[in-house]
């Protein structure tokens, strides 16, 4: 095909005027490849231009440290290579690539590449609007924040959020029956050079375990006789997790349920143990090093600079190219094990609680998106008592979420402005209060209840007697089976109040803010949220965190794979974007964090991915506007 034609038919070449198209036509060169080779090396080969693809094919990839293939992509007639490297990465290819044998491509030099760009806005944001698409895949993103060649490579960005139990040296199981002396099982443990042996039941399922710390507190504290079963002192909290769960998972189960010992799993099977020592000594800089340093705090005080040093590990995991969902579970896992050692310390203080009781997380706690701009959303269930004791159990609850209240504020955790907390009397009731509650929103449904419902809908159970929260659950699960509309009619409403701020152009709509031009990341990230979350409650899904919910209703069927993943890259690009701002202002500003991203900050690449993001959002929108409010147009 002649060039001249070819380009006529060939994005973004067809955007240009005639005499620009004649032009670039007389300044293509013809390359035919008679062999596969590989013409092009990431990081290495400077592009002297870019490679229109007449017929045949480029394959194109991405090597990591390993040496292996990643992100692998054909291209062939009409594809345009090179763009994205000449412009975005300094002349450097950003992929490697290898020619098919037979390929014929149109090669176009670098100057009058450049030259097009300059002159031509259209032609341009071509490459711009598809890189920021590309931006919003993790592992492209952690790439090109991290340059490799062949040698050297980010993929993972740090062991700790890329490898594998499976790739870490598990001890074998030690285990006793459960009718064994402790004695005996002492010594079998001192035999084995283990320092946890593990009980069996009579049908050889593991039912517990004992360790050195269990020897200390259970038998030699108490003065338990040493001949006695193991039954009688075993700790009973089997954890396990599969092989093919991060390190990271581990640690985080770890210390959420506050076990030093994981079974592992593969198969439907026990195939060794774990203890956390182990974990943390192969990750000796990690943020989950830290996290153990704040189960041994101490004093409010304590937990306070505990809590003033997470912005520096937001920025050490961002920088690193961690995924900003990981972030967040490291933010809330430091969080949450603030508010446990606060609440424990209360309980000391005030005596064992009257009732059995559920202390839970709302909002973005609850959905462990906690970022470093937090105010507290929490409240208390307790359960239901005789009418002598009401008065009585309500006093301690009151009392208590007041103490621990004010000293999360003191910590850092600062007040709800619209009093979502377990010190608001409101927010503090027995379990058939709160299904009242519950029933009351959704029979009420107007938009003032409806944002109580969104509220206490994301809720998360932090202390307390778990069977409360799932009593709960059981209870919405029966409401939601019931007629609904008018509920998501009122939370799709909310969900279309914030329109991405994007304007008719494709620009990003900003704010006037001390000066300077910017939005509010956000409000921008809310219809996102929203909308996942009348899909959660529409399917009666009871997983919390945004990601999660998106995992739940993909599996269901009810988003596309495709859809799937541009709510999710969309979501945690912006994310990345909120934290990492936050953590620069606290750090180098010495400043409050806000929500508020400066537009004269953004790298063109950042802004291109917005733009992309805004309208996918846009679109997402429309079809709750169809779905939920039966309307179209307005």
């Amino acid at each position: 095909m002649e060039p001249l034609e070819f380009l006529k038919k060939t994005e973004p070449f067809s955007f240009l005027p005639a005499e620009a198209l004649i032009s670039t036509a007389q300044q293509l060169q013809k390359v035919i490849y008679d062999k596969e080779i590989v013409i092009y090396q990431q990081e290495i080969t400077k592009m002297k231009g870019v490679d229109l693809i007449v017929a045949g094919e480029y394959e194109s990839f991405i090597y990591d440290n390993l040496h292996n293939m990643r992100l692998v992509e054909n291209h062939r007639e009409g594809f345009c290579f090179g763009g994205q490297s000449i412009l975005l990465n300094r002349n450097r290819a950003l992929r490697t690539v290898i020619a098919k044998e037979g390929t014929i491509v149109y090669f176009l030099p670098r100057k009058n590449f450049k030259a097009l760009c300059q002159t031509f806005d259209q032609f341009f944001q071509f490459f711009t609007i598809d890189f920021g698409r590309r931006m919003m895949n993790e592992e492209f993103a952690n790439f090109f924040k991290h340059p490799a060649s062949f040698a050297e490579s980010n993929v993972g960005a740090d062991q700790l959020y890329s490898k594998k139990i499976i790739d870490i040296e598990r001890r074998d199981i030690v285990s006793c029956s459960h009718d064994t002396p402790i004695y005996l099982a002492a010594a079998q443990m001192a035999q084995a050079k283990v320092s946890c042996i593990f009980v069996k039941n009579e049908q050889e399922e593991i039912t517990g375990f004992l360790t050195d710390i269990t020897i200390r507190d259970n038998v030699v504290a108490k003065q338990i006789a040493a001949n006695g079963p193991v039954s009688l002192v075993m700790d009973n909290q089997i954890v396990s997790i599969s092989v093919q769960a991060y390190v990271y998972e581990a640690l985080l189960m770890m210390f959420r349920t506050k076990t030093r010992y994981l079974l592992t799993e593969e198969n439907g099977s026990y195939v060794g143990f774990l203890s956390r020592n182990k974990l943390l000594s192969e990750q000796a800089q990690s943020p989950l090093v830290f996290i153990q340093s704040v189960k041994s705090a101490t004093s409010v005080t304590e937990l306070k600079q505990k809590w003033q040093r997470v912005p520096m590990f937001v920025i050490q995991l961002l920088d690193r190219g961690v995924n900003a969902e990981i972030v967040n579970q490291v933010i809330t896992t430091i969080a949450d094990t603030i508010t446990l050692k606060v609440i424990e310390s209360v309980i000391t203080e005030l005596g064992k609680p009257p009732a059995k009781f559920v202390f839970m997380a709302l909002g973005s706690e609850g959905r462990k998106e906690q970022t470093l701009k937090t105010d507290q959303d929490n409240a208390i269930i307790y359960e239901d008592k005789a009418n002598e004791h009401r008065e009585l159990v309500r006093e301690y609850f009151l009392t208590f979420a007041d103490i621990v209240s004010e000293r999360l504020n003191r910590i850092g955790f600062v007040f709800c402005t619209g009093g979502f907390m377990a010190k608001n009397p409101k927010w503090t009731h027995s379990l058939s209060h709160w299904k009242r509650n519950y029933t009351a929103w959704m029979e009420e449904s107007v938009p003032e209840t409806i944002i109580n419902f969104s509220t206490f809908f994301d809720c998360r159970f932090i202390y307390g007697e778990v069977s409360i929260m799932n009593d709960l659950h059981a209870f919405l699960d029966g409401e939601l089976v019931k007629p609904m509309e008018k509920v998501f009619f009122h939370m799709a409403n909310n969900a279309l109040q914030y329109e991405p701020p994007l304007t008719f152009f494709r620009n990003i709509r900003t704010i006037t803010r001390d000066s300077k031009e910017v939005f509010d990341i956000k409000k921008a990230m809310t219809p996102i949220v929203d909308l996942v979350r009348i899909y959660a409650l529409r399917n009666r899904i009871f997983v919390v965190n945004t990601g999660e919910r998106l995992k739940a209703l993909q599996e269901k069927g009810v988003f596309t794979e495709t859809e799937y993943q541009e709510l999710t890259q969309s979501y945690y690009f912006l994310m990345s974007m909120r934290l990492k701002s936050q953590a620069n202002q606290i750090i180098h500003h010495q400043s409050e964090p806000d929500n508020y991203i400066h537009i004269n900050n953004l790298t063109t690449i950042e802004e291109a991915t917005l733009k992309e993001i805004f309208k996918i959002i846009k679109n997402f929108q429309l079809g709750i506007k169809v779905r939920f409010t039966n309307r179209l147009l307005n």
